[in-house]
């Protein structure tokens, strides 16, 4: 299937590229007042006058707060996006916890029936096919803008971000990273399949012309018999890659001092994206299952190994039926590419549903060759450690979905994060810092950045529902819930229009260090540190087809909720550690649905 444009289409979609606006620097008095409403009942009252006292120095006239404030706005002057680079860092490249798990999100797509391992091979050879007619729309820039849904609908986004989608690679370093993007990807002619932890190259481009699909499927059947040959195995380099990123660069180091190794490598770092064809698993195929095989790959004695997570894009096919694809994270948001369902969807998965023709045969070169002395042993235990540490739970509320929300002239969204505060409360009898990833695409090359939804309100609310001594009306119930609604969706809108603080404050920080100062006190405070410890880190991924997001926690004690409302239900992706006792996938759930329906019935009973 391929998808044209009008001329006239391509006329808007340039015309929209121009009215991008630059992402705005918020006044520095609203940050901090911001700041201070958002903290003051996430923290104990002696440490919140103590930050109150250190904001008002900070913020005072002629203050350190000034001067940053001033050298931010000069920046924002000379550069496309101010914040893109401080934000990439911070969140990305400078963090040394390892890729799955930690990063990586992945999308798990509908399960699949395959009858045998050539059914499989099929279905991978559609995939390669769909990916490579996408990435004629991605060179040809004839992709069709998008434009935003929910709050504020109908305005343009930046698209930038499609356009790393198959040229990026995340090079490991000591202390940061590297994201090194092509932005000509027509240049690039080869994938990499991953089969039994061993690596194939696979040309797509041959003689000036694109692989057909019975051309593809005969490579990939190729693939799989020459990885039965187990005289020719090499080390499963690419359990290396699911290390820690300082680690991963020793290892990475010692490997290229072999020339041999130093070739294999660079085929792997410009390729267009990985095909890991995976074997099969003795595990229930239940969402949660196939969210863990392709978050992590059930370890090194499955298909952990079968995986390059510094790419930016792996599809996964696994033998028996779990599919996906595994998102480096750098390079662009888990969700963007949803925002083009007719065309990504449409090659993906109409595509996928098409009759083969009879398969044609190619002369097939030889798998990459690592030398056979890197030894990969050092990594499995951590691996291991990866893997049984994940405490995943995949949800789906059957009761309602969004209809019922809409019916409630409440925003769908705002809902689901009022009912995970109410959650947590549940669990912990408090709120704490709570990450919500907002789209800044309405600006140039705009990314995210944060809607805290612990709420003074949230808190007004939930205390109000969990408490057992005293008899609130429904119309109180109400009222605080729609208040709480309200300050989500408030916060929503300052967070897409540029408006929010998270960026503001990474960006006063940033500039304070490149100017050699001392570091302010505001950034030294505790609260400071508690308010960037995101306890909570939640994101709506929705979706047009029965597929969802998932991914884990981003501390120790935390969790990770990713979530898709549909119609009449919501799918829940719940993720924490067992290592931590305060947390529990599963408790969290129980308190999820719990709350879930007492909000209904404070929507329905106020009716009667």
């Amino acid at each position: 299937m391929f998808y044209l444009l009008s001329h006239s289409k391509v006329l808007i979609m340039c015309a929209c590229f121009q009215v991008l606006l630059k992402v705005p620097v918020p006044p520095l008095k609203q940050t901090l007042d911001t700041y201070l409403k958002c903290m003051q009942h996430l923290v104990k009252d002696e440490q919140f006058r103590k930050t109150k006292g250190i904001v008002e120095k900070f913020g005072a006239p002629g203050g350190v707060g000034e001067t940053l404030q001033k050298k931010l706005l000069e920046r924002r002057e000379r550069t496309t996006n101010w914040v893109y680079d401080y934000w990439l860092e911070d969140m990305y490249l400078n963090n040394r916890l390892a890729l799955p798990v930690n990063s990586s999100p992945v999308m798990v797509f509908p399960k699949q029936t395959f009858t045998d391992y050539k059914d499989a091979l099929r279905f991978a050879a559609r995939l390669v096919v769909g990916v490579l007619e996408y990435k004629t729309l991605i060179d040809a820039r004839a992709l069709p803008v998008d434009f935003a849904r929910g709050q504020l609908a109908g305005t343009p986004l930046c698209m930038e971000q499609y356009y790393r989608v198959f040229g990026s690679y995340r090079y490991p370093g000591l202390k940061t990273d590297m994201l090194k993007v092509h932005m000509n990807c027509a240049a690039l002619e080869h994938m990499i399949v991953m089969c039994k932890n061993q690596f194939f190259r696979l040309d797509v481009i041959a003689n000036g012309q694109q692989l057909s699909e019975p051309e593809i499927l005969s490579q990939l059947e190729k693939i799989v018999k020459m990885s039965e040959n187990t005289k020719e195995w090499f080390p499963p380099v690419g359990v290396l890659t699911s290390d820690g990123r300082t680690e991963w660069t020793q290892a990475r180091e010692e490997l290229t001092k072999d020339p041999t190794n130093r070739e294999s490598l660079a085929l792997i770092e410009s390729c267009l994206c990985v095909i890991c064809l995976d074997e099969s698993s003795r595990v229930e195929l239940s969402d949660t299952n196939r969210a863990l095989m392709l978050l992590h790959g059930a370890g090194p004695q499955q298909n952990g190994a079968n995986r390059w997570y510094d790419k930016s894009m792996q599809f996964v096919v696994g033998m028996n039926g779990i599919c996906g694809v595994v998102c480096e994270h750098s390079p662009f948001e888990g969700m963007f590419h949803l925002h083009n369902d007719p065309i990504f969807l449409c090659n993906f998965y109409v595509l996928l549903r098409t009759e083969l023709g009879v398969p044609k045969g190619r002369i097939w070169p030889p798998g990459l060759e690592f030398d056979k002395h890197v030894s990969a042993s050092c990594v499995w235990f951590l691996l291991y450690r990866l893997v049984n540490n994940l405490d995943m739970d995949v949800f789906k509320f059957k009761v309602f979905g969004k209809d019922f929300i809409k019916k409630q002239k409440m925003s769908p969204d705002a809902f689901i994060q009022v009912a995970l505060q109410l959650a947590f409360y549940k669990c912990t009898s408090k709120l704490v810092s709570t990450y919500e990833s907002a789209s800044i695409r309405r600006f140039q090359e705009g990314r995210v950045d944060n809607i805290r939804s612990a709420t003074p309100e949230a808190l007004a609310f939930v205390t109000m529902i969990t408490d057992e001594r005293r008899n609130f009306s429904d119309a109180e119930k109400l009222k605080r819930l729609r208040d709480a609604i309200n300050a989500q969706t408030n916060y929503t809108i300052a967070a897409i229009t540029g408006m929010a603080i998270d960026n503001h404050l990474l960006g006063l920080l940033r500039i304070s260090k490149e100017l050699k100062m001392e570091k302010p006190e505001l950034f030294c405070d505790e609260t400071y540190q508690t308010s960037n410890s995101f306890i909570l880190s939640t994101s709506q991924v929705p979706t047009t087809v029965e597929m969802f997001c998932c991914y884990g926690p981003v501390v120790p004690n935390g969790y990770g909720v990713c979530y898709n409302p549909q119609p009449d239900h919501i799918l829940f992706c719940v993720s924490s550690f067992w290592e931590n006792t305060e947390t529990s996938s599963t408790v969290f759930i129980k308190a999820l649905n719990e709350g879930l329906l007492e909000i209904r019935d404070v929507c329905n009973t106020s009716k009667h």
